[in-house]
């Protein structure tokens, strides 16, 4: 399956707003607005948001206008760097739930988004701050490009085949071939890549958590050795 929109730079650009899309598929100027409403609460510039984040200022602007999508990588250090989490950016408007109680997600009612080379969909985004983000995926990248194809972020990783089968490459040379009942775990900070090596594409369950306290103080620990 094509991506939708056409590449330029590394990035998707974005089709036209009347194309036709899921409903529960958020549209990028929707969550553009979202980064854009959020960055202006914390009275932050552009330029101060960049810093913060390590995004360039030329990615969030044209993200904040809903021209382009964004990786993981970029998503994950945004929402850090706004203080939410990425569920936050992807919850339907309302209240969000802080209660520990059970939260349901009917199947195909999860907020679809487009990624660089998989289509997320986020669930139980009505929760916030939770302590990890589950996802569903669809792995739309057939081929592995180099090390631009890489996503980094705090945190670690795992991801569950559903059907297909995919190879994970990493930045320090290895790969991970998984086929359907296959799961893999690894600290996010080493960079990957998704890449559907099946017929059909991949359907993946991922879950991926922020750095925790005690993973920042074993890094140090492991820095300072």
């Amino acid at each position: 399956m094509p991506p939708r929109g056409r590449w330029q730079n590394g990035e998707v650009n974005q089709p036209s707003p009347c194309a036709q899309r899921p409903a529960n598929q958020l549209d990028p100027a929707t969550l553009g607005e979202r980064l854009r409403l959020a960055r202006k609460q914390l009275g932050w510039t552009l330029a101060e948001l960049s810093e913060r984040a390590k995004v360039s200022m030329t990615t969030i602007s044209r993200a904040e206008r809903g021209q382009l999508a964004l990786g993981y990588e970029n998503l994950a250090a945004l929402a850090q760097a706004l203080r939410m989490d990425i569920g936050t950016l992807f919850s339907q408007a309302g209240p969000h739930s802080a209660s520990t109680g059970p939260v349901v997600t009917r199947a195909g009612e999860g907020v679809v988004y487009r990624g660089l080379s998989l289509s997320y969909e986020f669930l139980a985004t009505d929760v916030a701050a939770k302590p990890f983000t589950p996802v569903l995926g669809t792995v739309h990248a057939r081929t592995f490009n180099g090390p631009q194809d890489f996503a980094r972020h705090p945190g670690t990783e795992f991801v569950h085949v559903l059907s297909g089968e995919i190879c994970v490459h990493f930045e320090n040379g290895e790969q991970a071939r998984l086929a359907r009942g296959d799961s893999l775990y690894f600290d996010s900070r080493l960079g990957h890549a998704y890449v559907t090596v099946s017929r059909q594409l991949a359907r993946i369950v991922g879950v991926s958590t922020n750095e925790s306290h005690l993973m920042a103080l074993a890094r140090q620990g492991a820095a300072q050795d």
